[in-house]
């Protein structure tokens, strides 16, 4: 490790390059450098260095493993790690150039070749819950189409009963090379084989069922299990149950796109819950003991003091959503809204009346009997 040169180095970008500038910078090198290129001794292994610092650089996880600790982090990772989902077909979009094979033909990576296997295609489920359901978790069969190997041919594509021959055009390897020339040199491209689509096999009679496919679209029905606490937006993945995947690959999985209804009463904020309680003027003044729901229908009492405002908030401690990643509840927060009397009668408006005006001349009356009659004037 510790004779290899930096990869900032190798690409010629400074340490805070963003993506663009590093592939940029290994386009115009491996343009140079590559073999089909360049025919000088020293280019293919040119060629593998500034590949390996471009498939690290452009990788987020990788970059920042590095920034960290220099060549030493990258101890773990094997070759067939290091250039994973690196995209280097992108970059030479349009010069007919194969990338992953053009390093199978000259032994890079311990030369291993690529698997014509493919996994499935992930498949996505819109599952709409309650507030009450996400609450408090819920388990539910649901059924999902998707697709799945042909129960008729197992797979094959023939008719059962039926004969396959080797394809003479690939001679069975499912792949055909083209050579392409551009203004950078000779390119080598190996793609499908057109006769055989990539089989390796010439069907003379398709599978009745799948139509020579070797794959048919059919509803499963998937039990699935949605924890307490799940918020809206989130994902559930239910491995392996995808589409299947192409030439013996692996399958797909399904993903639970979890949508939370709004609901009457309560506003979510992550796990805390607020609900906005209607009290009288003569609440808010005198202060009174209210009742508040809860989503688990239990009732609760609250305390409104003297003097509340309208607009204050108070806080209901463990009565809110369950936490998602670790035990324990969110609070319910309850919002007092002061409701002023859009119509009052003669009397009210008379009490109101002594009311502002005692108020006024900033007198505190410790005798009770005037806000009994404002509360009884207020109710009638």
């Amino acid at each position: 490790m510790a004779d290899k040169r930096d990869y900032y180095e190798v690409l010629g970008v400074e340490k805070g390059a963003d993506k663009k500038e590093i592939k940029k910078a290994y386009r115009k090198l491996a343009m140079k450098h590559h073999p089909d290129v360049n025919d000088e001794p020293e280019s293919a292994e040119k060629f593998k260095e500034i590949s390996e610092a471009y498939a690290v650089l452009s990788d987020e996880d990788k970059r920042h493993t590095y920034d960290q600790f220099g060549h030493s982090g990258m101890g773990g990772y094997s070759t067939e790690d290091i250039f994973r989902n690196a995209n280097f077909d992108d970059i030479f979009k349009g010069f007919g150039f194969d990338f992953g094979d053009i390093f199978d033909m000259f032994g890079f990576g311990g030369g291993r070749r690529r698997s014509r296997a493919e996994q499935g295609a992930d498949v996505y489920y819109d599952l709409k819950i309650t507030l009450e359901e996400a609450a408090f978790g819920l388990e539910r069969d649901i059924n999902v189409p998707h697709k799945k190997t042909c129960p008729t041919c197992g797979g094959s594509k023939a008719e059962p009963g039926t004969e396959t021959h080797k394809c003479e055009q690939c001679g069975g390897t499912g792949q055909v090379q083209h050579v392409n020339q551009t203004p950078f040199g000779q390119f080598v491209n190996i793609g499908p084989c057109r006769a055989c689509h990539g089989e390796g096999v010439i069907i003379d009679t398709p599978c009745h069922e799948c139509r020579g496919k070797g794959i048919v679209r059919e509803t499963s029905t998937i039990h699935i299990n949605v924890p307490p606490g799940v918020e809206d937006g989130s994902r559930l993945r239910v491995p392996g149950e995808g589409d299947v995947g192409k030439r013996g690959g692996p399958p797909g999985d399904l993903y639970i796109l979890i949508s939370v209804k709004s609901h009457s009463l309560f506003e979510r904020h992550g796990s805390d819950l607020i609900y906005e309680k209607s009290i009288s003027f003569v609440q808010a003044s005198l202060g009174d003991e209210v009742d508040i729901p809860t989503l688990s229908d239990e009732i609760v009492s609250l305390k409104i003091p003297n003097g509340t405002q309208s607009g204050t908030s108070f806080r209901v401690k463990g009565k809110g959503m369950p936490h998602l990643r670790w035990e324990g509840y969110g609070n319910l927060y309850v919002k007092v809204k002061v409701v002023v009397p859009k119509k009052l009668n003669s009397q009210q408006k008379e009490i109101l009346k002594e009311f502002a005006e005692i108020s006024g001349k900033e007198i505190y009356i410790e005798d009770k009997g005037f806000f009994d009659k404002v509360k009884d004037a207020i109710k009638h």
